[in-house]
């Protein structure tokens, strides 16, 4: 199939980023639209990201400088997961970024060894030791000065960003796309023509009918293309992540110094968890739940107790809160058997989503994406070998972040409602079908699960989340077993010494960074001289947050 014109279907987020990523690509030669009608409500779930935002933004060659005031945004190092081990167990940190490994004795595992044997370390304790920046982001602080303060944090690499999506989307359309070549046409899909070959045309609301070589399907949960009119399956993980539904809604800030914090917070609740992510100009506040166990009216009372409670930085009063605009969202959870069948190609909701859990729905959209680029990127041509290539390629990353998301319930032990008591009764393990365990394989421990788990994903033991979630749910990462072939194999050596030399280090460079972090400037300090500032107010406190 030869490709010279791609036809966009949908804007938003996930449209706009797929016109900017094709034009990037393809500065010339190839003729790129995107339908969107003017007057569309656009779903806004993905305004907070990971890591590869970044990479994103930056392959397509745009200035934080240039988006951060148009599209509402504030930075990201953490996620943070509130009492979803049991209730009112506390949170710890997701941190962005490497653990520093070095010290007398730089072993990823020494922390779980002091874990073992001082069993009253708190499970907090575990990122302080091995991530500088948590002393900012605990204490909603950020800077600049990093291998100098903060040893290995690298806030060119260990950041992400929370923004308002609608407006992400928007600036990408007109100070991108648009001036770029990409052509934008005003108007709805009407009626989807098909052929052999896949999409034969476009019917619109305006009268006009449009043709294309490939059509990249970005309507959201309706799926327009693939899922209405190519008929692709759609299959459905909810035997595996337990939500289907969402209330949102936008707060105003109340103490903005100490609300815009550098990270989202995830907390979990009654039916399901809420979550808080800071941008400049707001909160933006969501509850994702199960209607199996909640109507959406006593889903919409639960969030409101959640927002009108301690769990929130700032507690809300019940006129402030009645005064808010909710929003009912219906989540279609799970994925297209393909997403790339034949002449089209479907991105962001209408490919699948998993759910709002570890901001991963602008995260499948910019990786879908990358590895779209890699189908197309040998010529002018695309084979069924090539589709086959990225339908396989997407599907495994998919699969694997939804297991992900998967364990977060998996290793809970909450039981103070009926569903969490559901979820600790579920049977997440040899269900006999990979597609709804999150694990590849039976496994005795814990320990085993996460060596496979890693594996299956490339990554080394310690440089993936599943470590982390699992270390702040109180999963013993160090078992008896462990501790002893340990002590046998190093039999020179007093592994309760090498541990106490290791906690020495750790609370030196702790002091450290604290001391580090209350010397630096707030999030909002920082934001707003860096970003916010009015041009004729640019005289700033000190050199580091020169414009």
């Amino acid at each position: 199939m030869k490709i010279n014109k791609i036809v966009i279907v949908g804007g938003g987020s996930a449209g706009w980023m797929t016109a900017a990523t094709l034009i990037r690509k393809f500065p010339k030669g190839k003729n790129i639209s995107v339908i969107e009608p003017s007057d569309i409500d656009i779903v806004g779930v993905g305004e907070s990201t990971l890591g590869g935002i970044r990479r994103w933004t930056r392959w397509i060659g745009v200035d934080e400088k240039d988006f951060f005031p148009t599209c509402d945004a504030s930075i990201k190092m953490s996620i943070k997961f509130t009492d979803f081990y049991k209730k009112d167990s506390g949170g710890f940190h997701y941190p962005f970024g490497k653990p520093l490994l070095d010290g007398p004795n730089p072993s990823f595992n020494m922390w779980h060894y002091k874990k073992y044997l001082f069993p009253e370390t708190p499970v907090q304790d575990f990122t302080r030791c091995l991530f500088p920046a948590e002393a900012l982001y605990e204490n909603n602080r950020f800077n600049l000065n990093f291998f100098e303060d903060f040893d290995n944090f690298d806030p060119n690499q260990d950041v992400a960003y929370h923004f308002d999506a609608k407006k992400f989307g928007y600036w990408l359309k007109e100070h991108y796309c648009i001036p770029k070549g990409v052509m934008h046409i005003d108007g709805s899909v009407k009626n989807v023509v098909t052929n052999e070959d896949g999409v034969d045309y476009l019917e619109l609301s305006n009268g006009s009918t449009v043709y294309a070589d490939l059509f990249i399907d970005c309507t959201g949960f309706r799926s327009v293309l693939l899922g209405d009119a190519l008929k692709e399956p759609f299959e459905s993980y909810e035997e595996m992540l337990p939500n289907n539904r969402a209330w949102a809604t936008r707060i105003p800030y109340k103490e903005k110094a100490k609300e815009l914090q550098p990270y989202t917070n995830s907390t979990a609740i009654d039916t399901g968890w809420c979550w808080n992510i800071p941008s400049w100009e707001r909160l933006g506040a969501g509850y994702v739940y199960s209607d199996k166990f909640a109507t959406p009216e006593k889903a919409l009372e639960q969030f409101k107790n959640y927002l009108m409670s301690d769990k929130m930085t700032i507690p809300r009063t019940k006129e402030e809160v009645d005064e808010l605009e909710f929003r009912d969202i219906k989540m279609r959870v799970g994925i297209h058997s393909r997403t790339f069948v034949k002449n089209v190609v479907a991105i962001g909701l209408s490919a699948g989503f998993i759910e709002p859990l570890e901001s991963n729905g602008l995260y499948t959209v910019h990786e879908f994406l990358f590895k779209l680029m890699d189908a197309l990127g040998r010529d002018e041509t695309i084979s069924q070998f090539d589709r086959d290539m990225y339908n396989s390629s997407t599907r495994t990353m998919y699969d694997g972040f939804a297991k992900f998301v998967a364990l977060h319930y998996a290793l809970s032990h909450r039981d103070d409602t009926e569903y969490w008591r559901a979820i600790s009764k579920k049977q997440f393990t040899d269900r006999g079908d990979e597609m709804n365990t999150p694990y590849l394989e039976k496994a005795p421990g814990f320990w085993d699960m996460a060596i496979r788990y890693l594996d299956n994903w490339g990554h080394p033991i310690g440089q993936a989340g599943i470590t982390y979630i699992a270390t702040g749910m109180n999963v013993p990462m160090v078992n008896e077993q462990r501790y002893l072939q340990v002590q046998y194999e190093e039999k020179d050596t007093d592994i309760y010494q090498r541990v106490v030399k290791q906690c020495e280090v750790w609370e030196e460079r702790k002091a450290k960074w604290y001391r580090n972090a209350m010397n630096s400037p707030t999030v909002e300090q920082y934001l707003y001289n860096f970003f916010y500032k009015p041009k004729e107010d640019a005289k700033t406190i000190n050199s580091q947050f020169e414009l």
